[in-house]
């Protein structure tokens, strides 16, 4: 036996798709009833027929104008919703309407949403949207899973931008597991694990500034960069290919074949970053010496380089002394350098 309830349900349910049969939704409308073959996600409200809970009639096939303010009428039922307004942080679009981005009636998209996220955000943030969809190298935080609200709340945050989390916290979040890859394939590092186990961090990691170096919503350089920067372990020499670097550290280190001042890097006046780096054609770039994260020793020297296509790890053995150092057996014979006194090295 079927109690009333639910056949009043669906008896109501019938009409209301009678009537979208009968009369198709009106064009333009980002809140009118869908057709039932072209919704994937229905309002419970509007499933079961009570038109009366959001406007003044419960007629499916007249109900009439909304028997409130839109969001108020949301909130009756959604007062988590109203609590997320209240925050520091309010996307203008949820106070001014939840229509804005939610069909009340049904969708083609989850969350009734009128449109893709994608879409849908970029509709008004159109200056993201242009760089998404020009963005050579994508970032899986936008183009998968929650896409925009992966990283964003989109009805209100206590964080600028509506960001979820604080921005470090909010990347590392995603960056604390293994097996990651970019989108290119290549192997992502545990970057939170990395970070627990080498202190010396990277003035912008110091800074909890990952965008100071990558780009959230994609970009025309490999690893999401915000400039140019060598993709492989050798690299001929030009400026424009180090922007990345150059951004914080003085270019003239790596084009003065002497100094004394610009760099400690040196054997008595020998700039010896003018010799590893200013090269036509295999200049070793800052990653064969360099951690650019995080590292164990100071001037975030490493202690391996991944090496030819199978990433090997190439030892440096690096020893710092007190005026200098030396690389024991990696691209070459044991090498020390002084940066007061040149120290002498066999002809090779």
């Amino acid at each position: 036996m079927v109690s009333p309830r639910p056949a009043r349900r669906l008896a109501l349910a019938c009409a209301v798709a009678a009537a979208l049969a009968a009369e198709p939704a009106r064009a333009g409308s980002a809140v009118a009833p869908l057709r039932p073959s072209e919704v994937t996600s229905v309002h419970a409200a509007y499933e079961t027929g009570d038109c009366a809970l959001c406007h003044v009639r419960n007629d499916p096939k007249n109900p009439g104008k909304p028997s409130g303010p839109v969001n108020e009428l949301c909130f009756g039922c959604h007062d988590e919703v109203r609590d997320l307004l209240k925050r520091e942080v309010v996307h203008w679009a949820a106070a001014d309407a939840c229509t804005n981005c939610h069909n009340p009636h049904g969708s083609k998209q989850p969350k009734l949403l009128v449109d893709e996220t994608v879409a849908l955000c970029t509709s008004c943030h159109s200056d993201v949207g242009e760089h998404v969809a020009s963005a050579r190298v994508k970032h899986g935080a936008v183009t998968t899973g929650a896409k925009c609200a992966n990283c964003h709340n989109p009805h209100g945050s206590s964080v600028e931008k509506l960001l979820v989390a604080y921005p470090f916290d909010l990347c590392l979040g995603c960056h604390s597991k293994e097996g990651m890859r970019s989108a290119d394939g290549r192997s992502l590092a545990n970057m939170k694990e990395w970070l627990a186990q080498n202190p010396d961090w990277h003035a912008p990691i110091k800074a909890k500034d990952c965008s100071a170096c990558h780009r959230p919503h994609g970009s025309a350089n490999f690893r999401l960069l915000v400039a140019t920067y060598p993709e492989k372990f050798y690299a001929p020499y030009a400026t424009e290919t180090y922007r990345l670097c150059f951004g914080c550290h003085n270019e003239r280190a790596f084009r003065a074949p002497e100094t004394t001042t610009l760099t400690n890097f040196r054997n008595g006046a020998k700039n010896l970053h003018f010799v590893h780096v200013n090269k036509e054609d295999r200049g070793r770039t800052c990653r064969a010496c360099h951690e650019v994260h995080a590292s164990k020793q100071s001037h975030h020297i490493r202690e391996g380089v991944p090496y030819g296509p199978k990433g090997w790890i190439l030892r440096l053995n690096y020893v710092k002394t007190a005026r200098g150092g030396s690389c024991a057996k990696t691209c070459h014979e044991t090498r020390s350098y002084d940066n007061q006194t040149v120290v002498a090295h066999p002809a090779k």
